[in-house]
């Protein structure tokens, strides 16, 4: 379990009977991993937290059985056909009373569009499968889970990117609903204006003032807006910007098309500029990043 996912402390009540089978797919960073076996906890504790360096979500498809899964002083009652997030950076708790399985997805916190404080509002939340976009999304993921052995190559990869992008907008619109509620007013304003800046991550010239004044207000407003949810406007588009574009330089569909141009598809016109960011981010000049394998 540690080595398919992350470090992990496993407890039965049943040794002398346990038995269980992993079944498994690594693409890129994507892990798409087919969990069946008998009762069991799966504990993420802080000290094996502490070893750990790169932040993760995981998002459980449960096929049969029942789970609980227990995160923020959260808990969810899983059930065939529901979906439910949970993040390794902080403590939690998967109990499976009886013979199971279940599929689970992980993922870089970066490769969402969404800020990972808004999806710590969902962590061990029960994402019903029968309702909402539960009903589309989840029937997709049962297909990836009944099919695992062909997501491979070039199309394996692209599925698993658009099990991303349902999730997102799954998540989304669950946030949505929360904002709905807020009497704030900003938690709605600002979900708005990220869909805005994702939406014209392409445009070299986007700015503060011409996202303030698209969503009318004032640009030191839209400053503060940034700042409460502790980041600047600046470091969001750019943080998006270089995660579609690490993104497209690992798309073995997108493997012909020229750095600077993918730089350039995203808002960066600077192919210099671009490249010191990106190896100032990933730890690598986006050429070598590209070449390793996926």
């Amino acid at each position: 379990m540690s080595q398919s996912f992350v470090p992990l402390e496993v407890r039965t009540s049943t040794p002398d009977r346990f038995n269980g089978r992993l079944r498994s797919r690594i693409l890129d960073e994507l892990s798409l991993v087919e969990v069946s076996a008998t009762g069991h906890q799966v504990l993420r504790t802080p000290s094996l937290i502490a070893s750990s360096d790169r932040l993760y979500f995981k998002l459980n498809l449960q096929l049969s059985g029942t789970g609980i899964l227990v995160q923020d002083q959260r808990e969810a009652m899983l059930r065939p056909g529901d979906l439910a997030v949970y993040d390794t950076h902080r403590p939690y708790t998967l109990a499976m009373e009886d013979d199971f399985r279940t599929l689970v997805l992980m993922f870089p916190h970066d490769v969402l569009d969404l800020p990972a404080d808004e999806v710590a509002q969902l962590t061990a939340v029960r994402l019903a499968g029968d309702e909402g976009l539960g009903r589309v999304i989840s029937p997709f993921m049962v297909q990836l889970a009944e099919n695992l052995d062909y997501l491979t190559g070039t199309s394996g990869h692209r599925l698993a990117r658009n099990a991303i992008d349902l999730v997102a907008t799954m998540f989304e619109g669950e946030l949505d609903a929360r904002r709905r509620t807020d009497t704030g007013g900003h938690p709605e304003l600002l979900g708005r204006i990220r869909r805005y800046i994702e939406a014209n991550l392409g445009n070299p010239d986007l700015s503060p003032a011409e996202i303030a004044a698209a969503h009318y207000v004032s640009t030191r407003h839209l400053h503060n807006i940034f700042a409460a949810s502790g980041t600047t406007v600046a470091s969001w588009i750019r943080t998006r910007r270089l995660e579609h574009c690490r993104r497209d330089l690992r798309d073995p569909v997108l493997a012909d098309r020229p750095v600077g141009s993918i730089a350039s598809r995203w808002g960066f016109v600077d192919a210099a500029h671009f490249s010191r960011i990106f190896r100032s981010t990933f730890g690598e000049p986006p050429s070598s990043y590209r070449r390793q394998p996926a």
